[in-house]
């Protein structure tokens, strides 16, 4: 006696019909992932970034703005949070996201003093 095989699965059965937007959280990671290959390039472009774009910020804002002691330190920690990411060798979401963290603290207390 023949039996038929039934298949139930189909073409997009197991695809996710979510029409929902991806989170930005999830194209940043998305993007992290994606810059995996050029790891080395993204360790370098956040200790320029920060050598030159972040070092100087505690010591404008101490000396126009009168900023306390503790921009100063946020800033060093931030700086030698990146070097020993990059140079211990931690994955690529932890480098680019410790960046942007940098990025976006470095940014909030230049609005905090100056404005």
């Amino acid at each position: 006696m023949a039996t038929i095989k039934i298949d139930s699965t189909t073409p997009w059965s197991n695809q996710t019909m979510n029409t929902k937007q991806d989170s930005i959280w999830q194209k940043f990671m998305a993007f992290a992932d994606a810059q995996e290959k050029s790891k080395t390039l993204w360790f370098l472009i956040s200790l320029i970034g920060q050598g030159v774009l972040f070092l100087p910020i505690p010591a404008v804002l101490m000396y126009y703005y009168n900023a306390p002691i503790i921009v100063l330190i946020v800033t060093l920690s931030l700086f030698f949070a990146n070097v020993i990411a990059g140079m211990g060798g931690s994955g690529m979401r932890t480098l680019v996201s410790l960046f942007a963290l940098s990025i976006i603290i470095h940014l909030l207390m230049l609005a905090v003093f100056m404005i």
